[in-house]
């Protein structure tokens, strides 16, 4: 089974291309940087091409859609939250997801069952809004519509769609008050992309494999 993982390089991206080598998985990581990766900027269209073009005729029968910013934790309401910095959030977290999908459909097009997860947040649900991180948060919640509209438009060529919560987790991100480690969430989100099938698609889930209110 070949997976691609973007931003493999560290946090959940890493601990998932740790868990799914584990399990038997052929892994493609990407990251923007280093050299032991598959060169990947998901903002990037040419870089989108090259990662595509490398890749060839390769079949991907699971795509991990992590690799996210989050640029707005210290921002406050009243002089905060620059333009710029909502650009470049969506750029990554959004704008980022489509791109990678829209590059390698072809080759998921090539698996006898080809997945896509879309690693988005909590943070991103319409029941939960507890104020704050409004870029973050509304990047997740457009990730999450759009996994959700990509389910529909892809389940008549064969491909499932899950979006997933990764749990808080004890990384850079996250931060070290997370409620679980890396290798906690890579267990039981490659347990929940395991179970993903044309049945389930278009689910929001956590990592543990709750149903998660959208």
């Amino acid at each position: 089974m070949h997976t691609v993982i973007t931003g493999a390089n560290r946090g959940i991206g890493q601990a998932l291309d740790q868990r799914l080598r584990d399990l038997g998985h052929t892994v493609t990581g990407t990251a923007r940087n280093e050299a032991e990766f598959l060169p990947l900027d998901v903002t990037s269209p040419d870089s989108q091409a090259a990662m595509a073009h490398a890749l060839g005729a390769k079949p991907v029968d699971l795509l991990v859609c992590n690799a996210g910013v989050y640029l707005d934790k210290e921002q406050n309401l009243a002089d905060g939250y620059p333009p710029e910095m909502w650009a470049n959030s969506f750029d990554t977290n959004v704008t980022g997801v489509f791109l990678t999908v829209q590059s390698l459909l072809p080759n998921l097009q090539l698996s006898s069952a080809p997945k896509i997860a879309i690693i988005s947040s909590q943070m991103g649900s319409d029941t939960r809004a507890p104020g704050g991180s409004y870029i973050y948060r509304a990047s997740k919640a457009a990730a999450l519509n759009l996994g959700r509209n990509l389910a529909t438009d892809l389940k008549h060529i064969g491909i499932a769609v899950g979006v997933y919560h990764p749990g808080w987790v004890k990384t850079d991100m996250g931060g070290p008050n997370g409620d679980i480690t890396v290798t906690e969430a890579a267990n039981g989100l490659a347990d929940r992309f395991q179970a993903l099938s044309l049945d389930t698609t278009g689910c929001f889930e956590t990592w543990d494999g709750r149903p998660h209110a959208f």
